[in-house]
């Protein structure tokens, strides 16, 4: 009798344990993203653009959870009015050591001259707990031409590098109004970003010898849990550069990325690929393949199947389709896949 009464004992203690064992409660969360593009170091037949990137987690107070950031800086030599289509561009936080930064750079004169990946992952954990607008206030400083934080403890963390632009994306990713919303148990995910750049050739404009070239980047943020997407943005840069007609070259005004610009992309009613009638403006298809992203794997993204299509590589999956996305997605799912890939 008494090992009967035992036995049930702990048959009720373990029954009560399950009962007891919740799950972690799910949080609201938001994933923006924000994206400054500046082509100010064109000269001569040097065109160089440079889009820094930041990638937000919010919580439902606006507070930063999570905060990814890189730079696209893209270099080119335009010369006799073409450019090398075939190059390939690294990130800055893909390059990390090749960067060449560490032990080279000591603004702020304390001894520690950091890698670039190294201070941009100091200035990411900086940020966490603050609000968009917070970071937008944090103080500068000029030190060796650069403005550098007046904060001791983000100095001290070892990023004494330029920040204003990193301020300035953080601020767009934080206020982000095509963010997506999700929900998920607090720390069960990890937030990546990426970017891919093609340089397209020079375009001579007919009875002229001036030409126009182009860096074009394609860009995306996913948050990830279990090995699952959970949250994904894309988005797109076209700056162009004008060639001028004594070969040196002029930066054309840059509007905004393909998401920022809305219907002003101009795509809304033009394009239909896949012959169904429906031609939805390029935000609108980029959304629809970032909320089709969710649940999927990196390796799902990159092995979605395509079909040829008035020139372009448009999807095969029907659902996509329907959901209003027949542009080109090649580009997209390649630099969605990786951001997943990076999540960290």
């Amino acid at each position: 009798m008494k090992k009967i009464l035992a036995l049930a004992l702990c048959l009720c203690m373990v029954l009560c344990a399950v009962a007891c064992t919740k799950a972690p409660a799910e949080k609201d969360y938001k994933l923006g993203l924000g994206v400054v593009v500046s082509t100010a170091s064109t000269s001569g037949t040097n065109a160089q653009v440079d889009a820094t990137i930041a990638a937000v987690v919010t919580d439902a107070d606006g507070k930063i959870v999570l905060c990814r950031i890189d730079v696209a800086q893209n270099k080119m030599t335009v010369e006799n009015g073409t450019v090398d289509t075939t190059a390939t561009y690294k990130t800055k936080m893909e390059k990390g050591s090749e960067y060449g930064m560490a032990g080279k750079v000591d603004n702020n004169g304390d001894g520690v001259m950091l890698e670039w990946d190294a201070q941009a992952k100091a200035f990411e954990s900086f940020v966490v707990g603050k609000t968009g607008a917070e970071v937008a206030a944090l103080e500068t400083q000029e030190a060796g031409g650069h403005q550098i934080a007046v904060d001791s403890a983000l100095l001290e963390a070892g990023c004494s590098m330029q920040i204003t632009d990193f301020m300035a994306a953080v601020e767009k990713a934080c206020n982000d109004e095509q963010a997506m919303s999700f929900k998920a148990a607090e720390g069960s995910f990890t937030l990546g970003v990426a970017a891919n750049t093609a340089a397209a050739d020079s375009k001579n404009v007919e009875g002229e010898t001036a030409g126009l070239v182009a860096m074009y980047s394609d860009i995306a943020a996913c948050v990830v849990a279990e090995g699952k997407i959970i949250a994904a943005l894309n988005d797109a840069i076209q700056p162009k550069i004008t060639v001028n007609v004594d070969g040196t070259l002029a930066p054309q005004e840059f509007k905004g990325t393909k998401r920022e610009l809305k219907s002003g992309y101009g795509m809304e009613g033009k394009v239909d690929n896949n012959g169904d009638g429906v031609m939805k403006e390029w935000f609108e298809q980029s959304k629809a393949f970032s909320e089709y992203a969710v649940g999927k794997t990196a390796a799902d993204i990159k092995g979605m199947q395509t079909t040829e299509a008035n020139g372009h590589f448009i999807t095969v999956d029907q659902a996509l389709l329907d959901a209003g996305c027949s542009i080109q997605i090649t580009g997209i799912c390649a630099v969605v896949a990786e951001a997943a890939e990076y999540a960290r």
